[in-house]
Formats: C-alpha cells, structure tokens, sequence
C-alpha cells in the first residue's frame, strides 16, 4: 500500500503527541525531527522534507495550538493541511480538454516506466467520458512496441495509428490529419523512452513537439524509484517541458517521496496515479484525499467512486433484498468477492477506511480470499444454495477438490453460519444488529 511505512512512522510521532496533553515548544522540536526522518526515509527530497517540517513548526508553535485544549489534534490538522499543500492543493488538476479540434497528448519517460500501458489507461479513461481518443504510435525502437500498443489499444476499445519505422515526428503530423478525418478529438502520442536520459531521447521529443501542437506533455514515472523520479521529471521538465506527472505504481510504493516531491522540486503537478495493472487501473491525483490516506484518515470518497464504478445496481439491490429475507448462500459469498476484487482487493480498500492502516492485513488479504472462493467453487451447487448438507464425507471432498484442510472448510461454514445469525438478528431487531456488528472482526483469513 503506499505511504505504508511513512503512515506507520507519522501515527507514532502523534500517538506520542497525544499522550502528552498541552504541548510545549521542545515536544513540537521533537516531533518535527522525527517527522523530518519519517520522510527522508519515504525518499522524500531532502530541501522539501526540511521546508515542509519547517512551515509546520512555525504554524504549531502559534496560539491556535499552544492555547488549544486538543493540541495534538492541531498539529495532526496542520500536517494534513501542509501535506495537502504540497502535493497540490485541496481540488486535483485537470488536464485542459478542447471542445473543438484535437486535444494532442504527449507521453513521455524513461523505459519500464510503463508509457505504453498508461497511454491505453488514459484512452481508456476518456472514452468512458464520451471522448474519441487515438493513440499513436511513435516508439519505433523497442522491440514489439507498436505491436504493444496495439494489443492495449485493443483491450482499451481505443483505435491505435502507426506507420511502422517511420520517423516519429512525420508519424505524430500525419496522425493528426487522420484526427481530423475521423472525428478523433483527443490524440495520445506514445513515444519512445531510453534507460536513461540522452541527448538523442530529448531531440526526438523536441522535434515531435515543433512538428505538431502538443498541449499536454506528461511524463510517466515509476513511485517506485522514489527520489530518482523526481530527478528524471526535473531534467524532462528543463531539457523538454513537462506540463504534468502521471505517477505508476502507487498500489505497491511503501515510501512514496516522488508524490511528496515532485510538484515542489518540478513546479509540475500530479495528473494521475496508476494504481495496478489493469486499464482501468488509473484515478485522478487527489491531494487531499492522498494526504488524508497517509495520516490513516482514510479515503472514503475514492471508496464510494471505486464502488459506484464497478456496482450492478441491479446485482446489489438483489444482493441486499436476499441478505434482508435471510437467502444469502455461499454463491452471494462468491458475488461479494468478485466486487471486492473489482475494486482492488481487500488490502486497497482497509487503506481507504479511516484507521485501516492500523489492521493487521495478515488476518485480511487477499490470498486468503481466494482460498475461500477455492472452496467455495469446490462445492456443487446444491452445497453452495444449502451449507447446511455438508456432511463429514462431503466435507472431505470439498478440502481434497480445493487443495485446503477439512478443518479450513469447517472454519468457513462456520464464519458463514455466524454471518446467517447476524442477518437473522437484523430482520428482527436492526439496533441489535449494529451492535452485533461492531463486535465482528469479519471475515479471518484462511491461510
């Protein structure tokens, strides 16, 4: 999960605030040095960790905090509003998209960066906007690049343009009169990258951009690299221009500094994030909610979007209704978890709850899910619509068909025997019924 560690290390610096009541000068001193080390270890850049601790020191040490009677509670606000700050401001940027004519995208970045995929991701985002996008393909070096492009375009319902071997810039111009033929209003170039930044990568990206107008020129860069993709934005933003930063990888990042830094070193802001391997894998850059996620606030409106995005209203009012009159079997089981699936896994959704950063993931992941939906599937229908059949015998045949033990079989009919009850107790008493479930931990992991 991004900011994993970074989130840990910040709960701790105000854990300890908490404990101490009113705060004096020497506890804020103290908490920023730790706060300064928690980001240098996230890779955050060294002048932005110091600037940020600096700006926040000089807020909590003003009345607002030290005559509050939550002053822990202040600094936690000032932090999140910093954080907030500099990673972008309250609302997210948007890419400027013409009404009329061709919008011309530039994508660009080192190898391995994923462009390729992130251009198709980006198509695929603004057809699903009622948009026409096409990409272009002029990375006429890498292996299979354009049969790449391609494939994605093709899975991303996006048409692809391409000349094979021709030169990019004589691609990128022709591709635009076709644009403009075939009611094209948004053209994505895909253009080569290097293993590093040259002379020779550079030029290539110039030329394209003298031979058409571009009006956006993002650069796709890896979380993962941490300081080393806020040097590469820098050096693309001064030898090209860079309008803005689409950011991958953010599902896996555990330090997270390119996020943190990369506006104020660049003075560019975060477009995008990717957030997995799927097209549909790409969300606009919300500071708010990001920096919200990094202080364990959670994200609860990217969970109600990614809900809405993925839902059959039809699937979940049925859903509801059987869970209601006391229907739910194991095959609504399996429903619930091809959702949780949809949106990302049980691990990305805990990291959007307020305080999930602080539940043992172990006990809630993904792998244990699937071991469950390998039971499940091991069972026949009449199993799935009836638990209650399970015999012994059967119950040797489930665990034998699903590569698990008889008694991780035993332990999910029991969990599903417990979630009955509770439905049970919700049709007759729905008060009851909270209750009953602020006192479940849900669903254990099978291992």
């Amino acid at each position: 999960m991004a900011f994993e560690s970074l989130s840990e290390r910040l709960s701790g610096v105000f854990k300890k605030l908490r404990g101490k009541g009113k705060l004096n000068e020497a506890d804020i001193k103290a908490a920023m040095r730790e706060v300064r080390m928690a980001l240098l270890e996230a890779d955050v850049n060294y002048k932005v960790a110091k600037d940020f601790c600096a700006q926040v020191s000089e807020r909590a040490m003003g009345q607002e905090v030290m005559e509050s009677l939550t002053p822990a509670q202040q600094v936690v606000k000032i932090v999140n509003e910093e954080l907030t700050r500099l990673m972008g401001g309250d609302e997210p940027q948007t890419l400027h998209i013409k009404n009329k004519g061709q919008t011309v995208i530039m994508m660009c970045g080192l190898q391995g960066n994923g462009k390729t995929t992130h251009a198709a991701k980006l198509g695929k985002y603004y057809r699903g906007q009622g948009r026409r996008p096409l990409l272009v393909a002029c990375d006429i070096y890498r292996p299979a690049a354009i049969d790449q492009l391609r494939i994605v375009g093709q899975q991303a319902g996006v048409p692809v343009f391409e000349m094979g071997t021709e030169k990019p810039e004589i691609i990128a111009a022709k591709a635009m009169a076709y644009a403009r033929d075939h009611g094209n209003d948004i053209v994505i170039l895909d253009t080569a990258g290097r293993l590093q930044i040259d002379d020779a990568l550079m030029g290539e990206l110039v030329r394209i951009k003298e031979a058409v107008e571009v009006d956006e020129t993002l650069l796709v860069v890896d979380a993962m690299a941490g300081q080393e993709a806020v040097n590469v934005a820098k050096t693309f933003n001064e030898k090209v221009g860079i309008s803005g930063v689409i950011l991958t990888k953010t599902d896996g990042d555990t330090r997270g500094g390119a996020a943190l830094s990369v506006l104020a070193v660049t003075g560019k802001p975060i477009y995008f994030q990717g957030t997995g391997e799927k097209l549909d894998a790409l969300e606009p850059f919300y500071p708010a909610r990001m920096s919200s996620r990094i202080l364990g606030m959670g994200d609860v409106l990217s969970l109600i979007e990614r809900a809405q995005s993925v839902q059959d209203d039809k699937a979940a009012e049925q859903a509801a209704r059987r869970m209601m009159e006391n229907k739910f079997d194991l095959n609504d089981m399996l429903a619930q978890f091809s959702q949780i699936k949809k949106m990302g896994g049980a691990a990305a959704l805990l990291g959007m709850l307020p305080g999930g950063n602080q539940i043992d993931l172990d006990q809630i992941d993904d792998k244990a899910m699937a071991h469950i939906e390998a039971i499940i599937y091991s069972m026949t229908p009449a199993e799935r619509e009836h638990p209650s059949i399970i015999n012994p015998k059967r119950k040797r045949r489930i665990a034998a068909g699903s590569g698990r033990t008889v008694e991780e079989v035993n332990k999910l009919l029991r969990q599903f025997e417990m979630m009955q009850k509770l439905m049970k107790k919700a049709k007759r008493n729905p008060k009851g019924f909270m209750r009953s479930l602020g006192g479940l931990g849900g669903l254990k992991g099978l291992r």
